[in-house]
C-alpha cells in the first residue's frame, strides 16, 4: 500500500488493478484528510505510512489545500478494458478528483 499511495500523491493518476485500486483508496483518502488538518502531529502521521519525505510535502502543500471544502471521496477509481492479459485481471485507474 505504501508504494502505491507514494506513486499516486506524486503522480496524482496511476494505473494498477481493479483490486488494488479499491484496497487503495481508504487508505489515500485518509493520508489526504490528514493533510487537510496541517498540524504537526498529522504529517507525522502520514510520513510514518508514506515514509517518504517528497510526497508528503507535496500532500500536505498541493492536494490538501486543493481539498479543504470537500468533505470525502478524493480518489475515483475508473475501470479500464483489460488488452493483452491472459491471466484475467481487471485492470483500472485511480485518480485524485
Amino acid at each position: 500500500m505504501r508504494s502505491l499511495a507514494r506513486s499516486l500523491v506524486l503522480h496524482e493518476r496511476i494505473s494498477t488493478t481493479e483490486a488494488k485500486a479499491k484496497e487503495l483508496r481508504p487508505f489515500v483518502e485518509r493520508l489526504v484528510t490528514y493533510s487537510k488538518r496541517n498540524t504537526l502531529a498529522s504529517r507525522r502521521l502520514a510520513m510514518a505510512r508514506l515514509q517518504d519525505a517528497e510526497a508528503v510535502s507535496k500532500l500536505f502543500d498541493a492536494i490538501g489545500p486543493r481539498y479543504g471544502s470537500r468533505a470525502g471521496g478524493y480518489t475515483r477509481v475508473v475501470k479500464r478494458a483489460k488488452r493483452g492479459t491472459n491471466d484475467g485481471r481487471k485492470l483500472a485507474y485511480i485518480a485524485f478528483v
